[in-house]
């Protein structure tokens, strides 16, 4: 949810500061840019930290680390400690999918999909929330206090991370069997069930965690983690998109996508603020996730999950090229990005299912970590595109999220692996098996 509510602040936050800095275009877009550039580096670092020392000891540090900086940020004096303060939450931001990686190792395969879908909504929550927020403390007390509202849930987070058991998957890892069999008898006992009986497999311990170099092994984990990247860039490049172009058409007074804005970026007096109106129907297309993720729950563990990431895809890529057709009526542009919206966001939802049940546990968090960091470069370029190119063609706009959005439903099928029903795998050697039965 905090994960969330930072980033739903880029796209409230961008607008505000143009005006009350006087910045140029591409001065707001790279307040959005600085904090996917922290979220870069700092994603496959926070991947290989919990490889190493842990899913719990890293979510505490990654939520004292947002909420630190998310703070010191409402004190920004000026532009260029903004970009350096929310540069640094961007940072911790990529952090946060390891709240994935930990939740996953706890589910069994069957109902995998299910749980970690449903736990998705808190990121729905997190947005709707920031939105709400906004549209009361934006028009009175400023932006700054909106930072310090943002930050305060992530106190709550680390409380929440202290009585969080480790996961018995990084214990049996790292060769600790008693710490294991500990958190295994926590679970039996919390469920009231006994453990089940036979002996606990573990590995010596003495391996490399966290290593770049086993997401390519091999011809097969290549092909796989290579589809990824180019999987998460592409799908990170629309959603946040379609995040950006909604407060950007809203702002501008469209009911047409296609129709140039003709803004004289010079003249800053021309800034556009986003009025109540504009956060109610922000709010609108922020809903559409609810049913986006809705679908997602409901196929996931039937059609499996590449099936379902490249089918909301394509109808996503359907989705944006409706925004070429001109009506008189913002409702129905509204409709246009509800579905967009809904549907990619779906999708994001089952990669993020996806991608840590095909690495085994030694590189669960370096995998999502790295496919993470890949997709905030897509994330770094997309405000260029929504907030600065929307203005000179917003037609070759349409048509670039449309056709990216295609070629990541394309891509998908040919990922060699299947996870559906498969229960997580605790060793290189175990991907490698399930690659040559695929």
């Amino acid at each position: 949810m905090t994960d969330a509510g930072e980033l739903m602040l880029l796209s409230i936050l961008s607008p505000e500061l143009q005006c009350k800095w006087h910045l140029a275009k591409w001065q707001q877009a790279l307040i959005t840019t600085i904090v996917f550039v922290g979220y870069l580096i700092g994603s496959p670092l926070w991947g290989k930290f919990a490889d190493v020392y842990g899913r719990k000891t890293a979510l505490i540090m990654i939520g004292l680390w947002l909420f630190v900086f998310g703070l010191l940020s409402s004190f920004s004096p000026n532009y260029i400690w903004m970009l350096l303060l929310r540069g640094l939450v961007g940072f911790g931001i990529g952090g946060t999918a390891q709240t994935v990686v930990l939740y996953s190792e706890f589910l069994p395969s069957t109902v995998r999909g299910f749980w970690m879908t449903l736990v998705s909504f808190s990121w729905i929550l997190g947005v709707v929330w920031v939105v709400a927020v906004g549209y009361f403390v934006m028009p009175t007390l400023g932006w700054r206090w909106l930072l310090v509202i943002a930050a305060l849930p992530l106190i709550i987070f680390i409380a929440c991370c202290y009585f969080l058991p480790e996961s018995p998957y990084y214990h049996v890892a790292c060769g600790n069997k008693e710490a294991a069999l500990d958190t295994l008898k926590l679970v039996a006992k919390t469920n009231g069930k006994s453990l089940p009986p036979g002996d606990l497999k573990v590995g010596s311990g003495s391996g490399d965690r966290g290593t770049f170099v086993e997401l390519y092994s091999d011809r097969k984990t290549t092909i796989t983690t290579s589809l990824l990247l180019f999987i998460w860039f592409a799908m990170a490049f629309v959603y946040y998109g379609i995040v950006l172009l909604t407060t950007e058409l809203f702002a501008k007074g469209h009911s047409c996508a296609a129709t140039p804005a003709n803004i004289d970026e010079t003249c800053f007096d021309s800034c556009q603020l986003l009025t109540k109106k504009d956060y109610t129907k922000i709010i609108i297309t922020t809903l559409a996730e609810f049913p986006g993720h809705l679908i997602t729950l409901g196929i996931i563990d039937y059609a499996g999950r590449k099936l379902t990431i490249s089918i909301q895809n394509m109808l996503c890529a359907g989705s944006i090229l409706l925004l070429f057709i001109c009506t008189k009526s913002q409702i129905t542009l509204t409709v246009f990005l509800f579905l967009a919206r809904g549907l990619i966001s779906g999708a994001f939802q089952a990669i993020y299912i996806y991608t840590p049940e095909v690495y085994p546990t030694h590189v669960r968090g370096m995998g999502l970590g790295t496919c993470g960091s890949i997709a905030r470069i897509g994330c770094i370029i997309t405000p260029f595109v929504a907030q600065v190119f929307l203005d000179k063609s917003p037609t070759a706009t349409i048509a670039l999220y449309a056709f990216v959005c295609f070629l990541a439903a394309v891509a998908i099928i040919f990922l060699p692996i299947e996870t559906k029903g498969r229960n997580l795998v605790s060793q290189l050697k175990e991907t490698k098996s399930a690659l040559k039965s695929s």
